[in-house]
């Protein structure tokens, strides 16, 4: 199996990847057209990715079948171009979490403290302790948290910890689970504004995310709220945060950005983290060694469980809900030709199987398949199915519960 990696990547992991038998090329520096000819050439099975982005060229480029973003979110591939072309699309979800709570309560404390300002001050030569004594504290303030995934529950554990009250919304919070992590629910997002003095996001961006945090959430913020983004850019509405830091006095710490340069190093153009109330980081969130050693880790385990098994884990393009309307359930001596017989009569009759799985039993005499069809099969198909072949026991037509 061979595996591209297209993004820097730590050596152990390489050599994990490697001591499974695959054959890896790295070579973290191409970009752009030059790595859709290189994988043209290559022709992987696995691409690995961190910020390189990942277009339907990409995946027209050969033989892939995975992908795996090495990090959590995965806005940056094209899932639905993948989904066209059955190709896997898996994450390491979770594994830069404590990293991420970690810059997301750096960004609150510089911000409260104003360090970045301190620092630049000092190295010009000024003293200016007058200005600069003056903060708020989080003793007791109220951090509300849109998004309560790993990463949010790290950060409520930090939040705790400094003696904050946490209200939160998320659409998988319900009050037995609010109430198991000590934190206040409330029904919206603009609930969660309207509650804090601290907001902080933490949500995947997904056609349903983006855009979520806009002009009605900054509307709900009291004045001088500090608002914190270390999720992604696009689920944000920059122009209207902009609009609540001019208007409202609102303090903002960004690590994230609805366009960034797509190489590492490069010329950025947004002017938001221009406005002396914007501390910007460079999308470091995830980037700590422990962090990046996690997800080494889980990449290794995707491709491995991937190369034995056939089944890719944390697979995100998966279909939620299978459109197959009936179950033909066939139980059959473990001969071949059958499994052949059985399908040859599905397609005879224009029926499309959406999903199939065959089960042996010990010993391997028998074995039962379960097929999900998009159709009922009719009573004369059924027969020729049940007659045509002498190794067939039983079969079975169940309607699946819509």
């Amino acid at each position: 199996m061979k595996v591209f990696i297209a993004d820097k990547f730590p050596d152990h992991g390489i050599k994990k990847i490697e001591s499974l038998g695959c054959q890896v090329i790295y070579n973290p520096d191409l970009k752009g057209d030059a790595l859709v000819e290189t994988l043209r050439t290559v022709a992987p099975d696995v691409l690995v990715v961190r910020s390189s982005k990942v277009t339907a060229l990409i995946l027209d480029t050969g033989h892939l079948s995975l992908v795996v973003r090495a990090g959590s979110g995965y806005d940056t591939i094209d899932v639905a171009a993948a989904s066209a072309r059955g190709i896997y699309v898996s994450n390491c979800p979770g594994k830069n979490s404590i990293a991420v709570a970690e810059l997301t309560f750096g960004l609150i404390l510089a911000l409260d403290r104003r360090i970045a300002d301190n620092v630049i001050q000092l190295r010009n030569g000024q003293w200016n302790k007058k200005e600069f004594s003056k903060a708020r504290g989080l003793y007791g303030r109220t951090l509300g948290v849109i998004g309560v995934g790993q990463i949010g529950r790290e950060v409520i554990k930090r939040a705790q910890a400094f003696g904050m009250q946490v209200v939160a919304w998320s659409r998988s919070l319900t009050p037995q689970r609010a109430e198991e992590l000590g934190i206040i629910r409330k029904d919206s997002p603009e609930e969660v504004a309207a509650a804090c003095d601290i907001l902080t996001v933490h949500l995947a961006l997904t056609p349903e995310t983006r855009g979520l945090v806009g002009e009605k959430v900054f509307q709900a913020l009291r004045p001088g709220v500090y608002f914190i983004n270390t999720s992604r850019g696009g689920i944000v509405d920059y122009q209207a945060l902009e609009k609540a830091i001019r208007e409202k006095g609102i303090r903002a710490g960004l690590d994230v950005y609805p366009q960034e340069p797509a190489q590492a190093t490069g010329t950025f153009k947004g002017d938001l983290p221009k406005l002396d109330a914007v501390y910007g980081t460079h999308h470091i969130g995830a980037s700590t060694d422990q962090a990046q050693d996690a997800i080494a880790e889980e990449t290794a385990r995707i491709i491995q469980t991937y190369k034995e098994t056939g089944h890719a884990p944390n697979v995100v393009n998966l279909c939620s809900r299978s459109p197959a309307t009936h179950l033909l359930v066939v139980r059959h001596r473990d001969r071949g030709g059958v499994l052949a017989h059985v399908l040859h009569e599905v397609k005879s009759a224009g029926i499309n199987v959406q999903e199939m799985e065959n089960i042996v039993f010990e010993g391997a005499e028998a074995a039962i398949a379960r097929i999900h069809l998009d159709q009922a099969v009719p009573a004369e198909v059924l027969n020729r199915i049940q007659t045509g072949n002498e190794n067939i026991f039983e079969v079975n037509l169940q309607p699946l519960q819509g």
